[in-house]
């Protein structure tokens, strides 16, 4: 059995960090497989899927690495040929990767303790995110 649905989620932009584990949870829940795989794709070539352990400090040190790693002020070719400066944004989310899964047992998505799905928007403004979340198993 197969069965997909997209999630939305409002972002700021700038590496915004946003727990989506619960969404992910409740499209696994309606798919009524029992063993199988999740897929959590983010649509976009500026936006990750990662796990994390959500709260505010660890929050706060991503986003400060993420901004070591590849500043919003850098200069870039894609910024300087489009315009747009978000250059930072893609090679951020190209570096992090668009998705991620994980394994589903007896119908729960299996998580470490204190591990949640997270999308994370690298974009330099707002966004409505679509996230794809795809359940494979039986």
């Amino acid at each position: 059995m197969v069965s997909g649905e997209y999630i939305t989620v409002q972002t700021k932009g700038y590496s915004d960090i946003k727990n989506i584990t619960n969404e992910v949870e409740a499209v696994v829940e309606r798919s009524k497989v029992k063993n199988g795989l999740v897929n959590i794709f983010a649509a976009g070539s500026t936006a990750s899927i990662s796990t994390i352990e959500y709260e505010p400090a660890l929050v706060a040190d991503m986003q400060d690495q993420l901004e070591k790693f590849a500043p919003s002020t850098m200069l870039s070719r894609h910024s300087q040929t489009w315009g747009d400066d978000n250059g930072f944004s893609h090679i951020r989310a190209t570096f992090m990767g668009p998705g991620l899964t994980a394994p589903v047992s007896e119908g729960e998505l299996i998580l470490g303790t204190w591990q949640q799905i997270v999308v994370i928007d690298h974009d330099n403004r707002p966004r409505e995110r679509k996230i794809f979340v795809q359940v494979m198993g039986e």
